[in-house]
């Protein structure tokens, strides 16, 4: 590996070609939902005749507007906690959910010169889909039956994918691309999934060459970088005779290792999962062997070093948000060979942009974190029979939250079993365990959904740890 050096030392690396720069594709949408097979018993109405059959139809109120965040400095530093692992999943090369770690895979390393376009043509791409929270769910639901992780899994106010919650925090410095969140109270928990349009789909899953070969890149670093052992073969697997030196298996994105963590953002206490690429060394079942695999293009000025900069702040997030204490990027020539690579430290990101034009500050993204959630909660938890919402973010604009319309649930739905984007099963385990003293009428057992407890699930009376040591920004 080589030697841990700054930004700017990687200004000379690379073959010398000129070539018009490009953003990397971004990183992968988090895990779907899984092939597991819902309940067969007879089920509930629907979502849109529950509000239809509501002997009193609340009106949809206007639209509510969260201003643009400052990037002004923050005096006061809003407290996040070291998120902590609760459990682990994979899923198989079919994409099917396993509570196993057949998944995990330990970093090795890559050799300097690998070429990231090998095995391109055998790529099993897993397709692009609604960002359905199943999988998530039902770790939730797994940990409920082990006494000794039930308490990490209750009393929290976030639940979401992580990347809806790099979206949210990184929007103060996003100048692009903007997005949409679904989103419900159940409860008093806010769920997110990702909204993406039938045509946003389409443009996901037709990506022109171009972009889908740099795609594809990412993903085959990530084959020269791992192995299923913890030492790398010292010759080719029997299934790759003819594979290049430190190529682990060919691409398959269906396959995936998954984390899911509980952490608090201020007062509100979140479970967030995402994909881990890898652990160094032996796995404990805690993060801080994780590691975060990741490509750029090579620095060759202070224009390249200005844009690699800025990716640095969704390395930063996407890590931060699980617990990552490591990144490790391998720098690519245009035609994809890997000509040098570099190991981050994540809580050291911060450090190497400061005081620089136009850096990004962590704690102004989790300042406006908190602000939102707290804006989003205050929003929804007004209206009483738990309509889904929409909340929207345009770049130099702000968030819009509005509550949407029976033709828009219907499209959340999407023809599946679910209420709202929440699966029926699950929906149906939520209605059973509200506390007593917050058990629906008579009428809203019969006609509609129950109510959210009037209390944040983040005011609960659960004890919580301090921000760990060394996990202050």
């Amino acid at each position: 590996m080589a030697p841990k050096r700054n930004i700017s030392d990687l200004r000379n690396d690379g073959d010398g070609k000129t070539h018009s720069e490009r953003e990397e594709a971004e990183e992968a949408q988090e895990p779907p939902h899984t092939k597991l097979r819902l309940s067969s018993r007879s089920p509930p109405p629907s979502f849109h005749q529950i509000q239809q059959e509501s002997p009193v139809p609340t009106p949809l109120p206007e639209p509510k507007t969260l201003t643009y965040p400052p990037q002004t400095p923050i005096t006061k530093q809003t407290p996040f906690q070291l998120p902590t692992q609760v459990l682990s999943f994979s899923y198989s090369d079919q994409h099917e959910l396993e509570f196993t770690d057949s998944a995990l895979r330990y970093f090795v390393g890559p050799p300097l010169g690998a070429k990231l376009g090998y095995g391109y043509d055998r790529w099993v791409r897993k397709p692009d889909t609604r960002g359905r929270i199943d999988a998530l769910l039902r770790a939730i639901g797994k940990a409920k039956e082990d006494s000794k992780k039930r308490g990490m899994v209750e009393g929290v106010g976030v639940v979401c994918w992580r990347g809806v919650m790099t979206r949210i925090l990184t929007a103060p410095y996003e100048d692009r691309d903007g997005w949409e969140m679904n989103v419900m109270l159940v409860n008093g928990t806010l769920y997110f999934e990702e909204h993406l349009s039938d045509e946003k789909l389409k443009d996901k899953n037709n990506m022109a060459p171009r972009q889908r070969l740099q795609t594809y890149y990412g993903y085959a670093f990530e084959s020269y970088c791992t192995s299923e052992t913890q030492t790398r073969r010292s010759s080719s697997s029997p299934s790759y005779p003819d594979a290049p030196f430190g190529w682990s298996g060919d691409v398959n994105t269906n396959v995936q290792w998954c984390s899911v963590v509980r952490t608090k953002l201020g007062d509100t206490r979140m479970i967030i999962g995402g994909e881990v690429d890898c652990v160094r060394g032996k796995y404990t079942g805690k993060t801080d062997s994780f590691v975060e695999l990741k490509t750029s293009m090579t620095i060759r000025g202070a224009q390249d070093e200005a844009r690699f900069e800025k990716k640095l702040l969704k390395f930063y997030f996407q890590s931060f948000l699980l617990g990552v204490p490591e990144i490790f990027v391998g720098f690519r020539t245009p035609a994809g060979v890997v000509i040098t690579t570099q190991s981050f430290k994540t809580m050291e990101l911060p450090r190497l942009v400061r005081g620089k034009p136009g850096a990004w500050d962590p704690l102004v993204c989790l300042a406006w974190g908190h602000r939102f959630l707290t804006f989003l909660r205050d929003v929804v938890q007004q209206q009483g029979n738990t309509p889904v919402w929409r909340a929207k973010f345009v770049p130099g604009s702000g968030a819009t939250v509005r509550r949407l319309d029976e033709d828009d649930v219907v499209d959340v739905v999407g023809g599946e079993e679910r209420v709202g984007f929440l699966p029926r099963w699950y929906w149906e385990e939520a209605r059973t365990q509200i506390a007593p003293h917050a058990q629906p009428s008579e009428e809203h057992r019969t006609h509609g959904p129950p109510r959210p407890m009037a209390a944040s699930a983040s005011s609960s009376g659960t004890s919580t740890s301090a921000v760990a040591t060394g996990w202050q920004i």
